[in-house]
């Protein structure tokens, strides 16, 4: 499990796959908004013209000398949806974030937003 003090020591680090394919670097994380854990990641991927960011879950995820490798293959996750690097993630989009993974999503109880940027 990685806690919010790794992540901070992992950010602009590599992101691998299962197999060490480069994904990516770790540009920010989202924490659950219930439990204020990191549960996403976001990683800067693209040309350095046009990078975005990606999402990719943080459950199982790992951190090794220069990388943090998650538990996703890279062809996952460059499908993932995507913000501009300046952006933020819409709250109508947190759902489509989800069920790329197949991760069940479930909004707050007054309807507040389930990911919060850290």
């Amino acid at each position: 499990m990685i806690t919010m003090a790794d992540v901070r020591e992992w950010r602009m680090h590599d992101v691998v796959d299962p197999d060490g394919k480069k994904i990516g670097t770790l540009e920010s994380v989202y924490v659950d908004t219930a439990t204020d854990e990191p549960f996403f990641g976001t990683v800067v991927v693209g040309l350095p013209t046009r990078h975005r960011l990606v999402f990719v879950p943080l459950d199982g995820a790992q951190v090794g000398p220069g990388y943090v490798k998650v538990a996703y293959p890279r062809s996952l996750v460059k499908d993932a949806p995507t913000i501009d690097t300046d952006g933020v993630l819409p709250a109508e989009e947190e759902p489509a974030v989800f069920a790329h993974y197949e991760l069940s999503y479930t909004a707050g109880a007054g309807g507040e937003r389930r990911l919060a940027r850290r």
